[in-house]
């Protein structure tokens, strides 16, 4: 047996193992938030994404690489057709394999439909996107988005009973930032946790990012002037850093790509909508694993070898400007959210 056929760690140059894999299994979405796609978009050919079958395949392979976590994003993940035997297909990875959690991200506008489908397949934990609890507001900053769908959303996940929920707010200056402490009140009155977001730098919107950049203190501060928060050593894999408020069930996480840069603890990895393996959100040092599975068909040892030979070119970190024009130009929809 070959040496790569027998490792079960993925370790970067740096000394980091990689046990969190984001999987985009889309690029299209129900709703087209300002931060994540430009006005006008142009999706990716559907014979371009890996299929459902590739995608179990390949995060399998993960799995036995010693892959602890995947998260499943989009775009929106529940609007991909057969997502529901997908998410059976995953779920059943963590009785064959070393994974540990399975978790998503949405925009929450399918969760009436799935929210208990996901549960029963093995779903853990889900992330739901909140940007503003004003009915306008909310239209505008997703340009298409319904509040209500969304509330309906949370509500069936809260029903469904996912070990956790989180809801995620990117805060924009002008545009939401006024809504900071009430997006927590929601939370802490639906006995859910919440993460705050700085918006990154990726792919060319309408608005400017330096105008409209909200930084993880100035939300903290906010917070802080209505809550006791109290450092909290709660680690979910991720890169929120978290704080219980005092009192409740709920915490408050900070995801900073910019003021608090977080590459130094990096565990994760992506892949996008057409299987390609990004080492660094905001880098592209990247490896093509669906021309690899494509060509080699069944090859599993020849993608493992791949894989393992990426950690090779894992960078360090990323370097985000937000008040330059991006030097990454895939939106964060191709990306994963």
């Amino acid at each position: 047996m070959s040496e790569v056929a027998t490792q079960t760690q993925l370790i970067d140059p740096f000394g980091r193992k990689v046990s969190y894999v984001r999987m985009s299994i889309t690029d299209r979405c129900d709703f087209r938030c300002v931060y994540c796609m430009d006005e006008e978009m142009t999706f990716m050919p559907r014979d371009q994404l890996l299929t459902l079958e590739e995608i179990v395949s390949l995060l399998r392979t993960f799995a036995e690489l010693g892959v602890e976590k995947i998260r499943v994003t989009g775009g929106e993940p529940l609007v991909r057709q057969g997502v529901d035997w997908l998410f059976k297909e995953l779920g059943a990875l963590k009785a064959t394999t070393g994974l540990k959690e399975l978790t998503m991200t949405t925009n929450g506008s399918q969760l009436p439909k799935y929210a208990q489908g996901l549960v029963d397949s093995g779903v853990d934990r889900i992330n739901i996107s909140l940007d503003s609890l004003k009915a306008d507001r909310f239209k505008a900053l997703t340009r298409i988005g319904n509040l209500t769908s969304v509330l309906a959303g949370i509500e069936a996940a809260k029903q469904a009973g996912f070990k956790r929920i989180k809801l995620n707010a990117v805060i924009m200056k002008g545009r939401n930032d006024d809504e900071i402490v009430d997006l927590a009140r929601f939370a802490i009155e639906n006995d859910l946790d919440i993460s705050y977001i700085e918006e990154m730098p990726l792919g060319h919107v309408t608005h400017e990012r330096g105008e409209s950049y909200c930084s993880s203190d100035e939300v903290k501060d906010a917070l802080a002037a209505e809550f006791e928060l109290i450092a909290s050593s709660v680690n979910t894999g991720g890169p929120s850093r978290y704080y219980q408020v005092a009192g409740t069930n709920s915490k408050v996480g900070f995801i900073s790509p910019h003021s608090h840069n977080f590459c130094e603890s990096c565990n994760r990895v992506r892949v996008t909508t057409e299987g390609t393996l990004l080492l660094c959100l905001g880098q592209e040092h990247s490896v093509d694993l669906r021309t690899v599975m494509r060509e080699y068909p069944g090859d599993t040892v020849r993608l493992k070898q791949a894989i393992v030979d990426s950690m090779e070119i894992k960078p360090k970190g990323h370097d985000f400007n937000v008040h330059e024009q991006p030097i990454i130009f895939r939106h964060m929809s191709v990306t994963g959210g």
